[in-house]
């Protein structure tokens, strides 16, 4: 099992799939790993249809297909099965077969003269139309690449297979086993002497499994492909630590292309011919005949393969959090706001890279406020002279401002917030936002990026824009993450304080689940400051443990943030900054995810104003 885990083609990719943000937009159906532990990759990519109001649930699903193994070996079954093998993700996902399209993108060898460099592609493109023909489904586009030769290296015969579906988030199915006790089921497709599936029994089966999630009966869906059965099982486990006795004759380790697993809760239809094959069980091992293999041994085989390359483990670089206990205090200062407004107004900024302002003026709206954004041009000087001129004046008519995420100015050199901070530091930005803060009882938010532009300006945690001086050496700063990357993912974030009115609708030790998304997110400060803002009530947020207890290990902590500190206030709690992205959230979003994934905030500031 282990050495099936370890090949290339299964081995975990996780590390990679951190470098890309799987958050953004606030559609995200599936987090690119789901589960408790984040370790299970679903099937297909689902994400809603975007909407700048309302809502919907309304999403497409998106998923591919490719083996080089069997390409070499035959380009006519490497695109036949690579065509099905997506037309199978996108099953066990939740999706209907008759809704799906594809769209091939192919990549071959140097032709040349040579009549054999041409079959491969000819051969390639009736295996991919033999599957399409068959399953009665079109491709719509494609792409011819470049030669896939250089020097005397070629590629193999490639023809990567993309299909895509419409869908409903409410049917929406992933791979993580759910809970102990259920029944795990393979359904198969037969194949003939040729390697040819039964496209037929596809189709019927596609048919079957649609009805069986519409009813409820499926739990989790795994499609197979060549790793088989056991790696298939050992990587539905790893996402909830969920384990499974296996109690089959079948040959867990052949590869098993266009079969389903099934967790289930209820018997499943015969017509599926659903062979039962084992139990979900609460032990986190594989039980196969007697053996019991450690779901930590099987993980470790899984991600060791490109860990050196695509690093998920790290450790911390500072340890203070062992000096420093901090379980919070309840400490509001202001319930309300002296300014009464039934409809608060936000303005949100826009800067060149921020990419968060749609997905904020949509949390805030929702929320009951006004939101508006304003793009601030950079192109000309007097672009930039107008464009404070106005978001001064914008200011100065809100009752809140709100500092979105992003990569402002493409955070090179060393961005982290600096543009947005400059922009701050200007005279006239500067008088507006103290005037909002100090004169009309205003408040100011800042996520990710704008928490970064908080700190460089002093806004968090000293409630004033200051300029930097040989004194401020132990003041915050938020640096890059310890791992090295970017990093994308969800983690768990504990409510150490509520003091800021942001935070009215929270209670101290409340866990939330938020996404994050960022390169330099590790809060670093001097231990003395730290402990000055533990008991002025400012550290508002930490990373914790799934059972809340912070933690310095990079599975919760993922910048290695000093005391575990995800997020801070000014002394008046007016100002709050945070990296985590608690405007990514709605119905259905990461439905792969445990735990609570709305945070409060927006409706607190808007409340603020009543």
């Amino acid at each position: 099992m282990q050495l099936a885990l370890g090949d290339l083609n299964t081995a975990s990719q996780k590390g990679l799939g951190e470098m890309f943000d799987g958050s953004i937009g606030a559609g995200s159906v599936l987090n690119p790993f789901g589960g408790k532990n984040q370790l299970t990759p679903p099937d297909a990519m689902v994400a809603k249809i975007p909407l700048l109001d309302g809502d919907t649930t309304t999403c497409t699903h998106m998923s591919w297909g490719f083996n080089p193994n069997i390409a070499n070996w035959s380009p006519f079954h490497g695109a036949l099965y690579a065509v099905t093998e997506s037309v199978c993700r996108i099953i066990a996902s939740g999706a209907q077969l008759s809704d799906i399209r594809l769209t091939l993108q192919e990549y071959f060898e140097k032709l040349g003269n040579d009549p054999a460099r041409w079959g491969k592609p000819f051969a390639a493109l009736l295996g991919a139309f033999l599957a399409q023909h068959e399953l009665r489904l079109g491709a719509i586009g494609g792409k011819d690449s470049m030669s896939g030769s250089f020097n005397d290296i070629d590629v193999p015969p490639t023809l990567v297979s993309f299909a895509v579906a419409p869908g409903t988030t409410q049917l929406t199915l992933s791979p993580e086993f759910k809970q102990a006790g259920s029944a795990i089921s393979i359904v198969s497709v037969p194949r003939d002497s040729e390697g040819i599936p039964d496209f037929k029994r596809i189709q019927e089966i596609a048919t079957l499994l649609y009805a069986e999630n519409k009813a409820g009966h499926i739990l989790s869906i795994h499609s197979l492909a060549e790793a088989g059965i056991a790696a298939g099982v050992a990587k539905m486990a790893f996402g909830n630590g969920i384990g499974a006795e296996l109690n089959t004759e079948l040959n867990l380790y052949q590869e098993r292309y266009f079969s389903f697993l099934i967790e289930s809760s209820a018997a499943l239809t015969e017509a599926l011919q659903a062979t039962q094959i084992g139990t979900t069980t609460s032990l986190e091992e594989i039980q196969i005949d007697g053996e019991r293999i450690a779901l930590d041994a099987l993980l470790n085989s899984w991600t060791s393969p490109l860990e050196s390359t695509y690093p998920t483990q790290v450790k911390a670089a500072h340890q203070e959090l062992s000096e420093f206990s901090y379980h919070g205090k309840d400490a509001s200062l202001q319930a309300k706001s002296t300014n009464k407004v039934a409809k608060p107004k936000v303005i949100i900024p826009t800067f060149p890279g921020t990419n968060c302002e749609y997905d904020t003026a949509k949390a805030f709206n929702q929320a009951g406020a006004d939101a508006n954004t304003s793009i601030f041009r950079n192109l000309t000087a007097a672009h930039v002279e107008d464009s404070l001129r106005e978001l001064a004046e914008q200011i100065n008519q809100s009752q809140i401002l709100m500092l979105p995420g992003g990569f402002s100015a493409g955070d090179e050199p060393d961005g982290s917030g600096k543009f947005i901070a400059t922009v701050l530091r200007n005279p006239r930005i500067s008088d507006a936002v103290m005037d909002l803060i100090t004169n009309r009882d205003g408040l100011i938010l800042g996520i990710c990026n704008g928490f970064q532009a908080l700190i460089k300006t002093g806004l968090v945690p000293y409630g004033e824009i200051k300029d930097p001086t040989p004194s401020d050496q132990g003041s915050p700063t938020l640096t890059f993450n310890d791992i090295g990357r970017h990093v994308a993912r969800y983690a768990t974030t504990r409510i150490c304080s509520t003091k800021s009115p942001w935070l009215a609708n929270c209670h101290v030790g409340d866990l939330h689940n938020i996404p994050f998304s960022h390169g330099e997110g590790k809060f670093y400060a001097s231990s003395e400051l730290i402990k000055q803002l533990a008991e002025n009530g400012q550290i508002a947020t930490q990373y914790t443990d799934l059972e809340g207890k912070p933690s310095m290990d990079v599975a919760w902590n993922p910048n290695g943030s000093l005391y575990a500190i995800e997020g801070i206030t000014s002394p008046c709690g007016k100002i709050f900054g945070k990296m985590g992205h608690t405007e990514r959230r709605g119905q259905d979003i990461a439905k792969n995810l445990p735990g609570n994934k709305h945070q409060p905030l927006f409706k607190a500031g808007v409340d603020y104003f009543s």
